[in-house]
């Protein structure tokens, strides 16, 4: 290919970038999805939603902006690296966003690109969303209007931001250099950011203190090696309803080879109005339970919430044996920073998934707090260096 073709290349697949960022800003959602190959996927680990193919990618997009109040996307070009038909790239974006339900977020994420040359044009085979920095301090601004001026210029919205940070409690936010160790650091009140080596350490001596067996894993692929070694061929395993899982791959693992005796796929075919009774039982005591958690404290103590609590009586003393893979951004100081967590951090996430999968909002419906554990060698928590689910 000569270099004149791989600049005309450049500048297509450039144009197809600016081409998402202006179909999503002007809530064209079929417009969207025609910039993907018929079988592209668009994945949003962090929301965490799937589309795969073009008409999964509009209705998907469209449960998605009808939950906006405003939305204003920015990119900026990253790489691009091209390869015959194919090619790779990143591309950086802002985003200010405002739910109908009063919720806003402004984040800074990276999609990760794989493009391919098709009869249309350049065209996404795969994009996928990695947020870097979220902060859902509540936005004061709107768009312009009669009552535009009731907020002020950009520079008072400015200001506004700063005190309600302030008046939050969140100082961290009033500066550059306090939002950048924030967010290195691991601080309690960044619910997406992994705890320093520190906090880990202090979680782990305190869930050994109190009955579980705890064990410090670098990152997913470790823990789902290490499930490997934790639970016997044939056993009967429920795994529960976790981003944890699934994104780690241990999930797929259990629930679609002939290792063990997987209860979630069995569960799924039952009939629930003649055999409800059958699945509680074979959900509420496996031989063994793997989950995972809302929070972990560093005082030892482990934090389950629930929409519909299937999944709660077998953590609690139902499953013969019970493993917990937890990421490091769910590490909080005490009971009452987990709570938190979960109501300010994981439902709205959960909901923003729920919504956009079956059509409505999750619940916190059920919580349970496991304080130690009275039975030796029966429950292990997996705690990793990395972050993942939420």
């Amino acid at each position: 290919m000569n270099d004149f073709q791989e600049i005309a290349d450049r500048v297509e697949i450039e144009a197809l970038r600016g081409e998402f960022t202006d179909a999503a800003m002007m809530r064209d959602r079929a417009r969207l999805a025609a910039l993907f190959t018929p079988d592209g996927v668009l994945r949003m680990p962090n929301v965490p939603v799937e589309f795969i193919g073009r008409e999964e990618i509009r209705a998907g997009g469209e449960r998605l902006q009808s939950q906006w109040d405003f939305f204003v996307q920015n990119s900026h070009p990253g790489t691009i690296r091209i390869d015959g038909d194919t090619a790779v790239g990143r591309t950086y974006m802002q985003e200010i966003a405002r739910l109908l339900d009063g919720r806003s977020c402004v984040n800074f994420a990276v999609y990760h690109d794989t493009y391919r040359r098709t009869p249309e044009g350049w065209r996404f085979a795969e994009r996928v969303y990695e947020v870097r920095y979220v902060d859902t301090t509540p936005l004061e601004g709107s768009a312009p209007g009669p009552d535009a001026q009731a907020h002020g210029s950009d520079d008072a919205g400015g200001v506004g931001r700063a005190a309600a940070a302030g008046e939050a409690g969140d100082a961290g936010r009033a500066s550059g250099a306090g939002e950048a160790e924030a967010s290195a650091m691991g601080t309690p009140d960044d619910f997406g950011a992994p705890a320093s080596a520190e906090r880990l350490d202090r979680a782990i001596a305190a869930l050994r203190a109190n009955g579980f067996t705890a064990e410090l894993l670098d990152d997913a692929a470790a823990a789902r090696a290490r499930i490997k070694d934790l639970i016997p061929e044939g056993a009967g395993v429920f795994t529960g309803a976790s981003e944890t899982l699934r994104l780690s791959g241990i999930a797929q693992d259990i629930e679609a080879g002939d290792r063990y005796r997987a209860v979630r796929p069995r569960v799924l075919t039952m009939d629930r109005a003649t055999e409800s009774d059958r699945i509680r039982r074979l959900t509420a005591t496996p031989d063994v339970l793997v989950a995972s958690a809302a929070a972990v404290t560093e005082t030892g103590s482990l934090v389950i919430a629930s929409g519909s609590g299937s999944q709660l009586p077998a953590s609690a003393g139902g499953a013969a044996r019970a493993i917990w893979v937890v990421g490091a951004q769910k590490v909080v100081p005490d009971l009452n920073t987990a709570l938190r967590r979960v109501e300010e951090h994981a439902l709205p996430l959960e909901t923003a998934r729920a919504l956009a999968v079956y059509g409505h909002p999750s619940a916190v419906n059920r919580l349970l707090v496991l304080n130690a554990e009275p039975q030796p060698g029966r429950a292990t928590v997996l705690l990793l260096r990395e972050a993942i689910g939420y």
